[in-house]
């Protein structure tokens, strides 16, 4: 109850900073010219608004994006604002395995830090259809393929935290949305299973996924002893490109739920607070909303169920092609 009401009204939490804060307010007075940051889906909505802001306090943004066009037009836009911005932009396709090693292997050979990565990008309620690996495409996008950039890019944000002294973090963007999922939580036996698919509840899956991986990322990274956190945020609930599939049913929700909708400023927030602010430093393996960490579901606390995604995702990616 206490969420809503801050969400309605915009009151601040603990963090100083509540659901009418924006990217540029949660992150006035931050340097970040000493750190390189990689976006995922950095080309429009509230991704491309985290890179704006990113670059506005001087870090250098890589923009990940499907749509290499978009990402030029995105990098163009804040350029015309900040002519001194540093952004870069490189091809993936976070539902194809092939196009994360090649990304993967395209930034590494810039022999580059790396401090930030925010898996940002996304699919919502998509119709029934299996990426070209043969995977659902929501888990595959969403969960899976951010599961495996994330772990191709660690090595290189291991040495960066280690030569650098700074702490890397590492943000997945998850959503409220995460509660509404199929009755097991993960339909691990039943994931490319069309009979049963609801596209509403394979999304809330993809984002408990999320924040499982989150979760186990950040227990192992402390298990391990590395400088890098790992955290999961929902952004809020924005209209952006992602509603593509069900825009007549959002905009009809939106009449009667207008007071809790938040622009896209609004929306980066705390994808931005929880990358830079320094009050966020040591804290990982915790859920962001609104600048402020919340408590998620029962599944999403369940580290049993996060310890299975993990494994399952390993053995999933293993048993496709190398090629």
């Amino acid at each position: 109850m206490v969420g809503i009401i801050s969400l309605v009204t915009g009151r601040p939490g603990s963090s100083g900073f509540g659901s009418a804060s924006t990217a540029e307010q949660v992150t006035e007075g931050i340097d970040a010219s000493n750190l390189t940051a990689i976006i995922t889906g950095g080309a429009s909505g509230i991704g491309l608004e985290t890179a704006r802001v990113l670059a506005l306090r001087k870090a250098h943004v890589f923009i990940a994006a499907r749509n290499m066009e978009a990402a030029k037009e995105a990098k163009q836009l804040i350029l015309e604002e900040n002519e001194s911005a540093r952004i870069d932009i490189l091809q993936l396709d976070l539902c194809s395995v092939k196009s994360i090693r090649a990304f993967v292997s395209n930034f590494n050979a810039l022999n580059l830090p790396l401090n930030i990565l925010i898996n940002n990008a996304g699919v919502m309620f998509c119709p029934f259809n299996l990426s070209e690996d043969g995977i659902e495409m929501q888990f595959a996008t969403n969960h899976l393929g951010h599961f495996l950039l994330t772990n191709l890019l660690l090595d290189k944000m291991k040495q960066t935290a280690k030569d650098s002294g700074i702490e890397g973090r590492i943000v997945n963007l998850s959503s409220i949305a995460h509660t509404y999922t199929y009755e097991e939580g993960i339909r691990f036996d039943k994931l490319n299973d069309q009979i049963g698919y609801s596209d509403k509840k394979a999304y809330g899956q993809s984002k408990l996924a999320n924040i499982l991986h989150a979760n186990e990322l950040s227990r192992r990274l402390k298990e391990e002893g590395v400088n890098i956190t790992a955290n999961s945020v929902h952004p809020g609930v924005i209209m952006t490109p992602l509603m593509r599939h069900s825009s007549f049913l959002m905009h009809l929700l939106k009449m009667f739920t207008f007071y809790i909708w938040k622009n896209v400023p609004q929306g980066a927030a705390t994808t931005c607070y929880v990358a830079l602010h320094p009050s966020v430093k040591g804290v990982t393996g915790k859920y962001f909303l609104d600048c402020n960490e919340f408590t998620p579901s029962a599944f999403a606390q369940n580290d049993l169920l996060g310890r299975k995604l993990w494994d399952f995702s390993n053995k999933l990616i293993n048993s496709l092609p190398k090629a």
